[in-house]
């Protein structure tokens, strides 16, 4: 069964992607969509947390997910599903529906939160059939998502399943996620941290059944041993604010070194 589910979500992602190789790029045409992950209850980020979720947490003037949102509509995804779990009836109101930045953002709630792969099955129906990009909301970075754009568009034409961002191991993180060659994720090796910022195609998450708890790492693991997943060395200015201490340091950063905006 799970099998088969997987096959027909690939099915239909690849029939958009043969109705469109004809265009000038690739899914030309497709409105492109993407997801922001803000459903973790932060524990690290206590006592923060206990009366704000993560996503709201503020860092250089603005709430850490609206700096995804901005940069998402600059970009070009034009729908933003957002996962929410604790104190999510706040993130609904802060940001609406997407009116104001030029988006039309849309809800997936989530009684307990269901790791990032048990998110993102959840709000497939929101999400479609296209591929479409993946942020965490709990980082920050100077990455052009204009590039997460163009992977989305990419993906299915290449036969992959994913495409992720990489970044140089982080002080908390020194064992790394992922090694990468050329633009491949390899089995061998974490030479690389995942930033939280990727594409996917639907058919990786359609085996899912709907409320599972899920890691991605679960999926992504035998794909990238199919060869089915790519990626890219990000080198610019990432950050896990996944502490207080971290989030009083970006905002000392961004004090002295303006993000970059838009994309």
């Amino acid at each position: 069964m799970r099998r088969a589910a997987w096959a027909t979500h690939f099915e239909r992602a690849s029939r958009i992607a043969l109705e469109h190789a004809g265009s000038d790029a690739p899914l030309a045409g497709i409105r492109m969509n993407a997801m922001i992950l803000a459903a973790g209850r932060g524990e690290r980020m206590r006592p923060l947390t206990d009366a704000l979720p993560k996503a709201l947490l503020i860092a250089g003037g603005k709430p850490l997910i609206v700096w995804h949102i901005e940069k998402l509509a600059a970009a070009g995804f034009s729908r933003i599903v957002i996962n929410h779990a604790h104190l999510g009836a706040l993130i609904e109101e802060a940001l609406g529906n997407g009116k104001r930045f030029g988006v039309e953002i849309v809800y997936s709630p989530e009684t307990e939160a269901l790791e990032t792969a048990g998110g993102i099955a959840r709000a497939l129906q929101l999400l479609g059939e296209a591929p479409f990009a993946v942020v965490n909301a709990d980082v920050y970075s100077d990455f052009d998502y204009r590039r997460l754009a163009d992977a989305t568009r990419s993906l299915l034409p290449r036969d992959r399943l994913a495409h992720l961002v990489l970044v140089a191991n982080p002080e908390h993180h020194p064992s790394g996620d992922f090694a990468l060659r050329e633009d491949r994720i390899i089995p061998d090796g974490a030479a690389y941290t995942f930033s939280g910022m990727a594409t996917y195609s639907p058919a990786m998450f359609g085996g899912i059944a709907p409320g599972a708890k899920v890691k991605l790492a679960t999926l992504l693991r035998p794909q990238i041993a199919m060869q089915r997943v790519g990626g890219e060395l990000y080198a610019g200015r990432w950050r896990d604010v996944g502490t207080p201490a971290r989030l009083a340091s970006l905002e000392r950063e961004l004090a002295l070194a303006p993000a970059v905006r838009g994309v």
